[in-house]
C-alpha cells in the first residue's frame, strides 16, 4: 500500500490486501479479529491499524534484523519535543499522530512514538497490547496532560464546551441567548488528521453531545501538530480547535479544559539502552525538564517513568 491509498480500507480491499474472501474478512470483524469502524452500517478499516495488526501477527524468527532509525514518532507533544532537542540524544522526530507512530513501531520505521490513546478503561495499554502483543516494546509514562478547547484570546464567542460548537439555527426557533446569538451561525473548528488520537477522541466526544464532528466548519487542511492546532486559531484561519493546555499558553490564547490524558512513550526494549534513548531518559529526571513543564502548564509529571506495558519478546 502507498502514502496515497485511503485512511480506511472497505471489506473488499481489505480482503484483496490480505488475499481472503469478503466473507472471511467479515468473520474477522464481527469476532473482533481485526481493527474495524462501522458507519451507517458499513464496516471501514482504518489502514494504519490494519497494517500494525499484521506486523503485530508475524512469527518465525527475523533472520535479517531491520536497525531501527533514530526516530519518534507518533503524537507531537511541545515538552517532549523540546526534550529531544535538549537532551542531545540527536533522536529525529515525525510527528503524524498516535495510530501513524503505532503502524511506524510495528514496522520498525521508528524506535519509538508518543500516544495518547483513549480507551474505555483507561489509555493506550490496551491497544499497545491488542495491536503489538509478540513485539518486544515498552509502554511508559510521560505525563498526563490538560485537554480541552483552544480559542482565541479572551474567548470572544464565549465557547464553554464542546456542545457550542454546533451551528446556531436560523429563523424564529433561533436560540435567544445572548451569548450564542452574538457567535457566528458556524464556528471554525481546526480539525486534526485521521491518523490522530485526538481527531478520533473530539468525534467521540462530540457524538456525545450531538454533534458530527466531520460537518463543523473550519480549514479543510487538517492540522498535524497540537502546535499547528493553536496557531490556526492565533493566525484567526479558525476559532476553537480540540488542543493541550500547554500549546494554547505557547500561543497566549484562551484555553477550556474538557478532560486529563495520559501521553506515554512506547519504545522497542532493542532501543531503550541505545545512547540515544538513555540521553533522552536521564534528561526527563532532571529539574530542567520539570522548570520547563511548570513554564509552560498543563502537565502532571507525578508519574512519569511509570510502566503501563511490557511486551512479550515470545
Amino acid at each position: 500500500m502507498n502514502d496515497a491509498a485511503p485512511d480506511y480500507l472497505t471489506t473488499k480491499e481489505l480482503a484483496a490486501l490480505l488475499r481472503l474472501s469478503e466473507r472471511k474478512v467479515y468473520d474477522l470483524a464481527s469476532g473482533g479479529e481485526v481493527p474495524c469502524t462501522r458507519v451507517v452500517g458499513k464496516l471501514l478499516f482504518p489502514r494504519a491499524e490494519v497494517m500494525a495488526w499484521i506486523d503485530g501477527n508475524r512469527s518465525g524468527p527475523e533472520t535479517v534484523p531491520t536497525p531501527l532509525p533514530g526516530i519518534f514518532a507518533g503524537s507531537h507533544d511541545p515538552l517532549l519535543d523540546w526534550a529531544l532537542r535538549e537532551s542531545g540524544s540527536g533522536l529525529a522526530a515525525f510527528y503524524d499522530g498516535s495510530h501513524d507512530g503505532l503502524t511506524r513501531v510495528a514496522s520498525r520505521q521508528a524506535m519509538g512514538c508518543g500516544l495518547h490513546i483513549r480507551e474505555t478503561d483507561g489509555w493506550n495499554a490496551a491497544t499497545v497490547a491488542t495491536q503489538l502483543a509478540n513485539i518486544p516494546v515498552v509502554l511508559v509514562e510521560f505525563a498526563k496532560r490538560q485537554r480541552g478547547l483552544i480559542v482565541a484570546a479572551g474567548n470572544p464567542h464565549g465557547i464553554t464546551g464542546i456542545a457550542d460548537l454546533a451551528p446556531i439555527s436560523a429563523g424564529p426557533t433561533a436560540s435567544t441567548d445572548t451569548t450564542a446569538s452574538a457567535r457566528p451561525a458556524s464556528l471554525r473548528f481546526a480539525r486534526r488528521q485521521e491518523s490522530a488520537a485526538s481527531h478520533r477522541m473530539f468525534a467521540d466526544l462530540a457524538r456525545e453531545v450531538g454533534i458530527d464532528a466531520a460537518a463543523l466548519a473550519g480549514p479543510t487542511q487538517p492540522m498535524r501538530t497540537e502546535g499547528d492546532v493553536a496557531a490556526a486559531i492565533a493566525e484567526g484561519k479558525a476559532d476553537v480547535g480540540f488542543g493541550i493546555a500547554a500549546s494554547a499558553a505557547q500561543m497566549r490564547l484562551d484555553f477550556i479544559p474538557l478532560l486529563t490524558e495520559r501521553y506515554d512513550l512506547l519504545v522497542w526494549r532493542a532501543a531503550w539502552f541505545d545512547p540515544p534513548f538513555q540521553a533522552v531518559l536521564q534528561f526527563l529526571r532532571s529539574a530542567d525538564l520539570a522548570a520547563r513543564a511548570a513554564e509552560l502548564g498543563g502537565y502532571d509529571l507525578s508519574d512519569l517513568g511509570r510502566v503501563h506495558f511490557n511486551g512479550d519478546a515470545s
